[in-house]
């Protein structure tokens, strides 16, 4: 298994928030030696002379096969991180996106596979039992208390 470490550069994301109720879809962030660690919305990095929009739209076409529809503007939020010792730096814009009917209807867990054959694991999360302490934390740091906040006014 190869072990991810972010790039050693300032790197722009896009990523999707859906929800089902109350709970937020997010894929799996695993340590080094393949425990989990944490969770982190779907998405991935905008290319070069690509949009955010385009390239949320883009990642939840080639990870999960579907065709996502944006709702509003994004949120654009900078996270400075280390991850396994190794510094990161992102800005990520963050978008609420829904799904076509009936897709994942009734799946609790979505397998897929990133661009080079890593595979991932994806469910929906009650944000409210995530970042407790012992427990699962939620990516970037500090989304959690803005989504809670958010969502609620939805």
């Amino acid at each position: 298994m190869d072990t991810w470490r972010p790039a050693s550069k300032i790197v722009v994301k896009a990523l999707g928030l859906h929800w089902r109720d109350d709970r937020l879809l997010a894929f799996e962030v695993c340590n080094s030696d393949g425990r989990v660690k944490g969770v982190r919305p779907l998405g991935g990095g905008v290319r070069f002379r690509e949009s955010a929009k385009d390239a949320v739209l883009r990642e939840f076409k080639e990870e999960l096969g579907v065709e996502v529809v944006i709702l509003g503007t994004p949120v654009v939020m900078e996270n400075i991180y280390i991850h396994d010792g190794v510094d990161g730096h992102e800005v990520l814009f963050m978008f609420d996106v829904a799904f076509p009917i009936g897709a994942f209807e009734g799946q609790e867990r979505i397998v897929y596979h990133e661009d080079n054959g890593t595979p991932c694991v994806a469910r929906w999360y009650d944000i409210n039992k995530l970042d407790l302490d012992g427990g699962i934390e939620l990516y970037p740091k500090g989304l959690k208390p803005f989504l809670v906040t958010r969502h609620a006014t939805h």
